[in-house]
């Protein structure tokens, strides 16, 4: 084996862990705010299980924490391909549409979140404010 081609012990361990500790550690990331660390490791859980909502929905937020709306958005619409019935993926969508602009399609995504979660404020003051910026 020529010195070059040598692995890092480190790399190889890091390729072993199950998407299942992937999404432990992106997890842990997201709660200390290190929202693009996580988003590093919570795309490779995404890698290991497709379509896992668990591992989507933090993908997702991770994206969005860290300023990468475009990505969330892209991390919540599949999200909803698990499961078009999640209020949260209807929010995060929504709210990743606002911040690009995208303001009739966020409004869409914000009003079935409040129809699926009524009692919830942050989504209704979510919906005010993107009703309020689109007229």
């Amino acid at each position: 084996m020529d010195p070059g081609d040598a692995v890092d012990p480190g790399e190889l361990a890091a390729e072993r862990e199950t998407a299942y500790e992937l999404l432990r550690r992106g997890h842990e990331l997201l709660r200390e705010r290190h929202n693009a660390q996580a988003a590093v490791v919570l795309e490779r859980a995404a890698r290991a299980e497709p379509g896992k909502g668990s591992i989507l929905e933090a993908l997702a937020r991770a994206h969005y924490n860290s300023g990468q709306h475009a990505r969330a958005a892209e991390a919540f619409e599949a999200l909803l391909e698990v499961d078009p019935s999640g209020h949260y993926g209807h929010l995060g969508l929504g709210l990743s549409l606002e911040r690009l602009g995208r303001l009739g399609e966020a409004r869409t995504h914000l009003r079935l979140a409040v129809a699926m979660n009524p009692r919830s404020a942050t989504y209704r003051r979510a919906l005010e404010r993107v009703e309020s910026k689109v007229g």
